[in-house]
């Protein structure tokens, strides 16, 4: 039998802490390891009723919501964590602390932070996998693909309200690791450029610095200095995609085996000496805590290739 059914009809009342959560998302949790394109035909059919009326995707659940969640037809084939169970079960070691309303991980370089352009999963629902019993789990920011470090995770809407206020107002304070080309000054502590974001025809992600991009901000300062590189600690002042990779590739200093933004020479060398991804690392983060009110704050280690990279051109 090569379909299953996932579950009979349910019927979900919204608590307080997931109103203001569209449906489309409300769903993805609820319905786990369904596709997108499923879950928008079964919104778009009617099948999943609010108050016993049809709503569209991006309808914003409010509480006391009564939510009428259809039996949903999967195939076994459908992507789902499963094949990456060592993967998920890993990430365990990888979380930094956990309450009921966050937990921040050291999301290893390479995962990406949720599933999309042909991955079946990504950091998110590895997370979703490994606590079934969560009601809530959403991704507070994001990290690229191949950049590793601080992530923050909310268990709670509430809590995720609190954290996307304190990203807008600035009072999350995120802190980078890069190891960049040649000599960074001493006397450049910031790289004020705006971005503009191209996407691609294949769909990739391209951005460079624009006249009429936006306003962009990144703070530096050297940690390390060697003789062909040099180990910056990099603050982004404002959130643009690829911002660091962009900004340090503009001051004359790209990161260390970067694809896309990278300089071959530099990278040749760097990966002879054993570096096989990029340089940048979410060191520490740092905010105030949605229940106690008091700055918190975590530090990712290194991880083996990072630490092995830094300690051999620290022996030249």
């Amino acid at each position: 039998m090569n379909d299953q059914v996932s579950q009979k009809v349910r019927f979900v009342t919204i608590e307080d802490d997931l109103s203001g959560q569209r449906i489309d998302n409300f769903l993805r949790t609820q319905l786990k390891g369904v596709p997108k394109s499923m879950i928008y035909r079964i919104l778009r059919k009617g099948e999943v009723r609010v108050n016993k009326g049809r709503v569209k995707p991006e309808y914003k659940l409010q509480p006391q919501d009564l939510v009428r969640i259809p039996p949903v037809r999967v195939s076994q084939g459908q992507p789902a964590p499963s094949p990456k169970l060592d993967s998920i079960a890993a990430l365990t070691s990888h979380i930094l602390f956990e309450d009921d309303r966050l937990m921040v991980i050291n999301k290893p370089s390479g995962m990406a932070v949720h599933g999309g352009s042909g991955l079946s999963f990504g950091l998110i629902e590895g997370l979703r996998a490994l606590r079934p019993e969560a009601k809530f789990m959403e991704l507070v920011h994001r990290l690229d693909r191949d950049t590793s470090g601080c992530i923050i995770i909310a268990k709670k809407r509430s809590a995720l309200r609190h954290m996307h206020e304190q990203l807008r107002t600035g009072k999350m304070d995120k802190r980078y690791h890069a190891l960049v080309c040649g000599q960074w000054p001493d006397s450049r502590f910031k790289v004020k450029a705006p971005l503009r974001k191209n996407i691609l025809q294949s769909g990739e992600r391209m951005v460079s610095v624009s006249e009429d991009g936006k306003p962009s901000e990144t703070r530096y300062h050297v940690l390390k200095r060697f003789n062909s590189a040099s180990l910056v600690e990099a603050s982004p002042i404002t959130g643009r995609t690829h911002q660091i990779r962009v900004h340090c590739l503009h001051a004359g200093h790209p990161i260390a085996c970067d694809t896309k933004y990278g300089d071959s020479e530099f990278d040749t060398e760097m990966r002879n000496n054993g570096l096989n991804r990029l340089f940048l690392h979410a060191a520490s983060i740092a905010f105030i805590h949605p229940v106690s009110e008091t700055t918190v704050r975590f530090e990712a280690p290194y991880d083996n290739a990072l630490s092995s990279i830094v300690s051999k051109l620290q022996d030249r």
